[in-house]
């Protein structure tokens, strides 16, 4: 089969395509064909090597869709043949086979197509996470999705908007702003624009109760002072120190939650594909496709995914 491989950590150009012999799933294991693998901006930065690091040569890629090849010894859930997407893999997803765990796995909603279902894994359960089991958001509230055009802003905006939240969001271009707006975010405003969290406080009413922030090295800051009363701050992502005053925390009773899905528990898990799966079938969820490569094009879909324009997910197709 063909795959990306890892052998040093470094830039995008690190990962070359390779032939490698097939796996086979072993006991509890399910392999599966890969039709489309998200692209996520943690696999770059374990590809870099600045965090989460994996032991060298490694195949990058948590997310997949495709159709089950084979079955290891004890799986029940799934049989060859079954359009499934995958959350984790044991190989790696950049491949034209992987190989996962079973509990890994869940089906393909009939609705989504083969690369919708690649946007899935990280993307929507990093945004339901951050909304449902930090924020302990609810229906009723604000939320500001800080970065709401990549692919978990969209998650984060759809998941929010269909939970009966007030949802705005952020994003850095027109056609990024307008996509926001089209998934639910009912006001969006430019990051760019220096004023744009005082706006964001006034449309709220005032106050924020809930940020989902992708750039807290930038944002926190300003973030702190658009909370309202218990207001909280998830950060979902960062790229370096920030400097903030605590009492901007104090006077609000307000709180700054840390958020990592490498973290979450199997319990977490379940309730998360629960969830997601009832959102699937229902409609309100949406996974939204930004761009199509080659799988030759990891190297390409690396730096995409590190602009800071985000559009949608982009995905591989091997």
């Amino acid at each position: 089969m063909r795959a990306i491989r890892v052998h040093e950590f470094g830039p995008p150009e690190a990962m070359l395509l390779e032939h490698l012999p097939d796996p086979s799933p072993g006991p509890g294991q399910v392999l599966v064909r890969v039709k489309a693998a998200g692209v996520n901006p943690v696999d770059a930065y374990i590809r870099a090597g600045l965090f989460y690091k994996r032991g060298l040569p490694y195949t990058p890629g948590a997310d997949a869709s495709g159709i089950v090849e084979a079955t290891g010894e004890g799986v029940r859930a799934f049989k060859p043949g079954d359009k499934v997407y995958t959350a984790g893999t044991v190989t790696g997803a950049y491949a034209e086979l992987c190989v996962c765990n079973e509990g890994q796995v869940h089906r393909l909603p009939q609705n989504l197509s083969f690369a919708q279902g690649a946007c899935i894994g990280v993307p929507y359960a990093t945004a339901f996470r951050a909304l449902f089991h930090k924020a302990k958001a609810a229906p009723g509230e604000t939320v500001l999705v800080h970065g709401a055009t990549g692919g978990v802003g969209i998650a984060a905006v759809q998941l929010a908007k269909a939970w009966g939240m007030k949802v705005l969001g952020t994003g850095g271009t027109d056609k990024g702003m307008e996509l926001a707006a089209y998934e639910g975010a009912e006001l969006v405003l430019d990051h760019g624009d220096p004023a744009h969290m005082e706006k964001a406080k006034e449309l709220a009413g005032g106050h924020l109760d809930v940020i989902i922030e992708f750039l807290a090295n930038v944002n926190l800051g300003a973030d702190l002072s658009a909370l309202g009363p218990n207001g909280r701050v998830v950060v979902v992502g960062s790229r370096g120190t920030v400097e903030i005053d605590p009492r901007e925390l104090m006077s609000r009773d307000a709180s700054i939650r840390g958020m990592s899905l490498f973290n979450a528990t199997e319990e977490d898990l379940r309730s998360i594909h629960a969830g997601l799966a009832a959102g699937f079938e229902a409609g309100t969820l949406r996974p939204r496709v930004g761009r199509e490569l080659p799988l030759a094009a990891a190297p390409a879909a690396h730096h995409a995914v590190m602009e800071e324009h985000a559009y949608g997910k982009i995905v591989l197709a091997p």
